[in-house]
């Protein structure tokens, strides 16, 4: 058999509500056994007296808590729906998604694929108490019970196409699950499947059952192999794996718990009775799974046993084993069973057991096993080669193989061999206890990494957010790898979170202070609509300082990587390197000569940092000199033609003698006409806005239009550069620049340029030798230029250049132009600290965007780690009320439904009721809704869907917002009809286009009433 990786799993069992409390309980060989809960059944179900018919000898189990909770929101399943679910679906549907998360995938990754999902599942016991219930059978009761829905309800809720099936082999039912999922695996029908199983215990009816077949513990406990063993305690829980074929799993980084290396499924057939084990049986499982899995039996080192702690049961399976194991001389196999811990959880025994030999293998330690210390010597281990494990067994650092076995009381058996994952293999990050790591390694490929969490509300990424936080301050790992593995993992929800961290100490604490601190969470997160349409705003002359961009170079490799790209192109051009000058922050980049090409270099880096990120630029505008970078990013020519124009074009203007200058001005272009028209050596340099206009030419000429204007209560100021750009002063150096650009050639943009030498979107016409020429004297026509972009919907506006300026202009412009983008600046300016990059991921993250997370961090850094999965809300509780009773002439249990508008929700402390109880919690009543067709659709959907008045609302969308399908869109449809008699007949076809929300719908429905309802 090739091998099949465990990549993922997650788990709740008693005493341990997560796999790693689990791990941690069976590592101090504790228990999660006691009374069983007052929410499960009546005391007087039980009765002392071991075999009195209908009576359970025992108080006792292992049982999970609150196993009533369930986050429907986030599955976007309607209160009504959640109360008529099976709890064993509900458990399993959140334990599924945490297993997919603990894997290093988003689920919502998965929709679509051929993901299989196998689930091993043994009672059916809310069926039992609400299908006999025949007046209050509803569609949502039949789809909330049945085990294929059990395996159903995950490929619906993940949209995961595979095969998905539950099976009910008994006890073994999850583990021949896993069976079944490494063959669908194997033979190509899945890529990735989901194994679990699930037990949830809501009535005695089983206790009794073992009880009557003397099967029962009297204290509710097991105790495999030891000589107190008398029986079988009841235990329940969930587990989940995610698995991959092992090939598979390298090739994608994944980490690898452990491998499995072999299965085997058989049946005892006619033995000395139906619910008796059979040994050979037993042993033949074992050796047909070693074959399978290529091992000898000297080369197992542990077992876990399926050890119900029944004297026959366990007497069966050491002979088993001894049969294949007697013969290990000074080596015997290391034996031990969970069952000890947690109870036998029947349909959920196999998962259990198989997510401890995963977990042992990947820790390289096997727990000791509860009641090991006191052997049953009736059991002859010694002369079976095997040993019960007193005290936990180190494994070596090599390659170890370990066992599980699995045997159903039907005489289905089921065998998994397991070894260690290869040393080459990924392998899930360690949760180790201590000082979060202060001082990480080198810098990610942006300066810093951006962690990132989503969630349905924020309430629940304030929940998640403390949850990350508590987990990271715990962890010594450095934050790069943890913002990696969180961008891979924690998305595909409505609201964005995106914080950048330069080290794990940071991180810890900034996840905090986000979570507890309303305003700052709300900075931090997006609710992004609709696809992302970028626009990139290249900054033009005037914006340069200093040492600009040099912390960015310095912090971030994907940074220094481009500008050094621009530096080699401009060296054959320029006097001296753009990068050395940015580096030393020599004033000197405030001459013309070198602030054209540095401008230029910086523009160019951004620009394509943004799309080694997968920022998809959309439209283009680039200010003055800044629209030769935007014509590299548009494929207007290459890099080098680019560098040796601009370079041109800065060398020739700093040339020109002096004499000119700039005078920006508060007045519309056109109210300077009369006085530039006046003046021959003056033109229109820039039109940035209404009344932002810039004047630029000879310097006396530009005082006596700045007195003029003065007089006329008109706001002037004086630019500080060097020469008149955009003017007539310009013109000696136009024919020398001309033959440069014939040769540097240029073509059509390959994407919208919106020009700022015409004003407009540039229409399949050429930037060539006569465009650049022409750019040189005439005005920038931002103001229009703009104007026309934002007419184009982008919804978002980033500024790529050392400071923000353009950003700042548009957003005056943006009330006339009817856009509400986002506006990003790649660098604030001269306070930047190279974290600029991490800052605009981030910021584009939580506004849409998806970027390209690779590129973000260097490779290094690029290592997955295992996240605290994802917290659900446990707010919610759907449950039945009351306790059990037995209803009159009749030996049935009957467990009354809460009211399909009630919802359970968790008690506050004081409120009266014990712990894991709950309480039905009423939402206050709202005033009353005027409108009758309002009120009849609102009224009718918080029916359907079983919600209260107050949570309904216009703006409810009905299918992502309360969880509607089909069957409850016929429901509605019936149910406003009933409240509104007088409308004429509606079928389910016309409702269907009307649904998108509550308003939506009413609005249709008030035209169909007309004045029927008025």
């Amino acid at each position: 058999m090739r091998p099949v990786a465990i990549v993922g799993l997650d788990c709740r069992f008693p005493g341990a509500p997560d796999a790693g409390a689990y791990w941690e309980m069976l590592m101090r060989s504790g228990e999660g056994v006691g009374k069983v809960p007052g929410q499960r059944w009546s005391a007087r179900d039980f009765h002392s007296a071991t075999g009195a018919e209908g009576h359970s000898n025992t108080t006792e189990g292992g049982f999970i808590s609150d196993p009533d909770a369930f986050d429907n929101e986030f599955f976007t399943v309607s209160p009504r729906e959640a109360q008529a679910m099976d709890p064993q679906q509900r458990l399993l549907l959140q334990c599924a998604w945490r297993a997919v998360e603990d894997s290093g995938i988003a689920p919502a990754r998965l929709a679509g694929s051929s993901t299989g999902v196998f689930v091993g599942i043994m009672g059916n016991e809310w069926a039992q108490l609400h299908l006999t219930d025949y007046a209050r059978v509803t569609a949502q009761v039949g789809s909330g019970n049945g085990y294929c829905m059990t395996a159903n309800r995950i490929s619906y809720h993940l949209d995961l196409k595979g095969p998905s099936l539950a099976v009910d082999t008994a006890c073994s039912s999850s583990l021949v699950a896993v069976h079944l999922a490494c063959n669908s695996l194997l033979s190509g029908e899945c890529d990735t499947a989901i194994a679990g199983g699930v037990n949830v215990a809501l009535t005695p009816a089983l206790g009794i059952f073992y009880t009557q077949a003397g099967l029962s513990a009297p204290d509710g406990r097991c105790k495999p192999f030891s000589a107190d063993a008398d029986g079988i305690g009841r235990g329940e829980g969930v587990g989940a794996v995610v698995l991959r074929r092992l090939e598979d799993a390298l090739a994608d980084g994944q980490p690898v718990y452990a491998v499995i290396r072999g299965t085997a499924v058989n049946q005892d057939g006619r033995s000395n009775g139906i619910t008796a084990p059979n040994r050979w049986s037993q042993q033949e499982v074992l050796s047909a799974a070693y074959r399978r899995a290529g091992v000898e039996p000297s080369d197992v080192t542990f077992m876990e046993a399926h050890g119900t702690g029944t004297v026959l049961g366990d007497m069966i399976e050491a002979k088993a084993l001894g049969g294949l194991h007697a013969t290990r001389s000074g080596r015997p196999l290391a034996l031990g069973s969970v069952k000890g811990s947690i109870g036998h959880t029947e349909g959920a025994a196999g998962i259990a057991g198989l997510i401890k030999v995963a977990l042992s293998l990947h820790h390289r330690v096997v727990p000791a096993s509860r009641y090991a210390t006191k052997e049953n010597p009736a059991l002859k281990l010694g002369a079976q080669g095997l040993r019960l494990l007193k005290t936990p067994l180190r494994l070596q650092n090599r390659t170890v193989v370990g066992g599980l076995s699995s045997f159903g009381m039907g005489g289905t058996n089921a065998h998994a061999v397991l070894e260690s994952a290869p040393a080459y293999a990924a392998r899930p990050g360690e949760a180790a206890e201590g000082p979060a790591a202060a001082a990480d390694g080198g810098p990610t490929g942006v300066g810093a990494g951006v962690f990132t969490l989503s969630a349905p509300n924020p309430a629940a990424l304030r929940r998640n957010l403390l949850a990350q936080a508590d987990a990271v301050r715990r962890r010594r790992v450095p934050a790069g790898p943890l913002c990696w593995s969180s961008n891979l993992v924690k998305t595909g929800h409505r609201f964005r979170f995106a914080l950048p961290a330069g080290d794990s100490a940071e991180l810890a604490g900034a996840l905090r202070r986000a979570a507890g601190d309303e305003d700052l969470l709300a900075r931090l997160t997006g609710n992004p609509a609709g696809k992302p349409l970028v626009a990139l705003l290249f900054t033009g002359q005037g914006s340069q300082y200093p040492a600009m961009t040099a912390r960015l170079y310095q912090e971030s490799p994907l940074y220094r990587r481009f500008l050094d790209e621009a530096d080699a192109a401009l060296a054959p051009h320029t006097r001296d390197s753009v990068r050395d000058l940015l580096l030393a922050g020599d004033a000197a980049v405030h001459g013309t000569g070198r602030t054209q090409p540095a401008l230029f270099a910086v523009g160019y880096a951004l620009a394509s940092c943004l799309r080694e990120l997968g920022v998809p630029p959309a439209l283009l505008l680039g200010h003055s000199v800044g629209e030769y970078a935007a014509a590299v990013v548009a494929e207007v020519f290459p890099l080098e033609q680019a560098a040796r124009l601009v370079a041109a074009r800065g060398a020739l203007m700093e040339e020109l003698p002096g004499g000119g200058g700039m005078l920006a001005v508060r007045a519309d272009a056109a109210d300077l006409a009369e006085l530039v028209d006046g003046e021959p050596l003056v033109g229109v340099a820039a039109v940035n806005g209404p009344r932002a206009s810039v004047l630029s030419g000879d310097l006396a000429a530009l005082a006596r239009i700045e007195e003029a204007l003065l007089e006329r209560g008109v706001r002037a100021r004086r630019l500080d550069v060097s020469h008149a750009f955009h003017s007539p002063l310009m013109e000696p150096v136009l024919e020398r620049f001309a033959r440069i650009a014939e040769e540097a050639g240029g073509g059509v943009p390959k994407l919208p340029v919106y020009s700022t030498v015409r004003g407009r979107l540039l229409e399949a016409e050429p930037m060539d030798a006569a465009y650049w020429t022409e750019h040189i004297s005439a005005p920038v026509l931002f103001a229009d230029a703009a104007a026309g972009l934002l007419e184009a919907g982008p919804s978002h506006l980033v500024e790529v250049g050392p400071q923000p300026v353009l950003t700042r202009m548009a957003r005056k412009l943006r009330p006339a132009a009817g856009t509400q983008g986002h506006t990003v600046a790649l660098v604030p300016g001269a306070e930047a600290d190279g974290r600029e990059l991490a800052r605009a991921v981030a910021e584009l993250y939580r506004t849409g965007l998806d970027p390209r997370w690779d590129a973000v961090y260097a490779e290094e850094d690029r290592q997955r780690q295992r996240l605290t999965p994802y917290v659900f809300s446990d707010a919610h509780r759907f449950w039945t009320r009351g306790p059990i009773r037995k209803s009159a002439g009749s030996d049935a249990v009957v467990l009354p439904s809460v009211p399909p508008t009630t919802q359970l929700r968790t008690a506050e402390p004081g409120a009266g009721t014990g712990p894991g109880e709950a309480v039905a919690v009423l939402s206050p009543a709202r005033e009353p809704i005027g409108d009758p067709v309002e009120r009849a659709v609102v009224e009718a959907v918080a029916e359907v869907g079983g919600y209260a008045v107050d949570e309904v609302s216009p703006l409810s969308l009905l299918y992502e917002d309360l969880g509607f399908d089909s069957v409850m869109v016929m429901e509605l449809k019936d149910r406003i009809q009933d409240r509104l008699p007088g409308m004429e007949a509606i079928s389910v076809q016309d409702l269907l286009p009307q649904l998108s929300s509550v308003g939506d719908l009413i609005g249709y429905l008030r035209g169909r009433t007309g004045s029927a309802v008025a």
